[in-house]
């Protein structure tokens, strides 16, 4: 089944549109990684979609595990239309867009969700991205830092340059560049997790 553009880009959107809601503080790659599944485990529900989490892909392993198939973030089945392939990353991964595209060529509608900290790159077509940038701080653990999502209200500033604040000799106090700060059943609610004006405020 070929997927039009138009229908691509709304679903993207209102993909993106709910995954800009999501709020969660001080959590692990791994644990943002699955707040956005079941994010968007909820939202496919919530379209009358049928959700898959790890579905197989059509892209096989690498040698020597080729007779093995890739595995797909979350797949949703759709009753009018074509099916999603939607994977999640950090980093710009190319063996994802490779799946990616693979997932294209049979015919499903490809969509990239990234998340992290800076711009992230706009990948090949027909591939659609949908972001969700965050912040960071050290964790306990050095190695791995902690992952944020607040309202923009409340992210934090960004720093400000020493600057004579005489006004013939102020200086472009923005002059840098600003730093930017997941079957079938809807999600159990976690802790410090919610969307925006309604955000969970049970134990830590």
């Amino acid at each position: 089944m070929q997927v039009a553009p138009d229908d691509a880009e709304l679903i993207a959107a209102s993909l993106a549109e709910r995954i800009s809601a999501l709020i969660f503080l001080d959590r692990t790659p791994e644990q943002v990684t699955e707040l956005l599944v079941e994010e968007i485990a909820d939202w496919a529900v919530g379209r009358g979609f049928r959700v898959y989490r790890r579905a197989a892909s059509v892209l096989p392993l690498p040698p020597p595990y080729a007779h093995r198939h890739s595995f797909l973030d979350v797949a949703c089945a759709r009753p009018d239309g074509p099916p999603l392939a939607i994977e999640i990353d950090r980093g710009n991964r190319r063996r994802s867009v490779e799946k990616l595209l693979a997932e294209a060529e049979a015919g499903r509608m490809p969509i990239w969700v990234r998340w992290g900290l800076r711009g992230f790159d706009p990948p090949p077509s027909p591939i659609q991205m949908v972001t969700c940038p965050v912040t960071s701080r050290p964790g306990p653990d050095p190695k791995t830092p902690l992952y944020s999502r607040l309202p923009v209200t409340e992210r934090p500033a960004p720093p400000h340059t020493a600057a004579d604040l005489r006004v013939d000799e102020q200086t472009d106090l923005f002059a840098g560049p600003a730093e930017l700060p997941g079957a079938g059943t809807r999600p159990a609610t976690q802790p410090g997790v919610g969307r925006a004006g309604r955000r969970d405020q049970s134990r830590a």
